[in-house]
């Protein structure tokens, strides 16, 4: 039975984004020429757009942190004037895209799956605002953009890393019990998706190993994420896969504390533990936020459902440390053209849950 948490109340604080202070990361390679890429680029600060995380907030280390870089890009890019307001509770995601409306905001970005009923109400209620939503399809609505990313996908490819490196006995961090694990945040698709393709991609090379799976039931709780992570660890596991937000901070943590290894997500998150990190699965965020905003911009926006994938380099992998050794990486290339052709298609839910 699926258990949920409530976040911790707190107030909403609106800040512009020249007053944020953000852990600096790599960002994906830009999955596409934008449409508006060849135009002579100058000041557009009447354009406003505001941007609403969610309860992970910007320094999740990952999707709400990524859509911020992709907001910064766009403003130098096009010279936008640019907010955001972070969500503290889910009770804030209609009263801070409506904030935004009001005010006269062009663009309103609504980063995360949790914000669907939200966005559909305000869209509505606000018809000449655009809105962009992450990681939801939403249809129907004229004014609002969604991306979708094939995350199954990035999952699988990493998978295949983590399966491949679990039978490595020269590995010092690899205990020989054949056991990885798998911390979700919140059971949603976009979370499941990885978690799926991640637990195919290691059965796909190691049919014998064992695949644990625990709930943390939080995006914003590292401290649960370090315990969930340790409990695992404690099960065999020497290889953890956390899909949660900020609270898989405290899974990278357990990881460094423990000396197994970490598969990163969304962003490459190697930065937060060097030595154990040693791949990360990407999601374009920063790249497809600011293409939608560059969209709405020059008038080439289009309501409906934009996906990305390993075709358009929408997702991917980072690249591993010196720890994994390059015929596995080679390997798992292998099935990058595979995957891209429909050969192997990896699964978006669960086996077991």
């Amino acid at each position: 039975m699926k258990k949920w948490k409530n976040v911790a109340l707190a107030m909403t604080t609106l800040v512009t984004v020249s007053s944020m202070m953000m852990v600096s990361g790599p960002v994906m390679a830009k999955t596409q020429a934008h449409k508006a890429a060849s135009h002579k680029m100058v000041s557009h600060a009447n354009f406003k757009v505001g941007l609403v995380t969610d309860t992970g907030g910007l320094n999740d280390h990952s999707f709400n942190h990524l859509a911020y870089v992709g907001l910064l890009a766009a403003k130098k890019k096009y010279g936008i004037s640019v907010s955001v307001v972070q969500s503290q509770q889910t009770s804030d995601y209609v009263p801070n895209l409506s904030t935004y409306a009001q005010s006269g905001y062009n663009m309103v970005i609504a980063v995360g799956y949790l914000m669907d009923s939200a966005v559909q109400k305000v869209a509505k209620e606000y018809p000449k605002t655009k809105f962009f939503i992450i990681d939801d399809a939403i249809t129907g609505h004229p004014n609002v953009m969604s991306a979708i990313y094939e995350t199954q996908q990035a999952g699988y490819l990493v998978g295949v890393m983590a399966g491949l490196m679990n039978l490595q006995k020269h590995v010092k961090q690899i205990n020989g019990k054949n056991v990885v694990g798998m911390v979700g945040g919140v059971d949603i698709p976009p979370v499941e998706s990885y978690m799926a393709g991640f637990q195919a991609g290691v059965k796909k090379v190691d049919p014998k190993a064992t695949v644990l799976i625990d709930w943390a039931n939080s995006f914003t709780d590292p401290g649960l994420g370090k315990e969930d992570a340790l409990s695992l660890i404690s099960r065999g596991a020497d290889i953890v896969f956390p899909v949660a937000g900020a609270t898989g901070t405290g899974v990278i943590e357990a990881a460094k504390q423990k000396n197994v290894f970490a598969v990163g997500v969304d962003a490459n998150q190697n930065y937060l533990a060097p030595k154990n990190v040693m791949t990360s699965a990407m999601k374009g965020v920063d790249v497809s936020t600011e293409i939608a905003i560059g969209d709405a911009l020059t008038n080439h926006f289009k309501g409906g459902v934009q996906y990305f994938d390993l075709k358009n380099k929408g997702v991917g992998y980072a690249a591993p440390i010196a720890a994994v050794p390059k015929a596995i990486d080679a390997k798992v290339k292998s099935f990058i053209p595979l995957i891209i052709s429909g050969k192997i298609k990896p699964p978006s839910l669960l086996s077991a849950h």
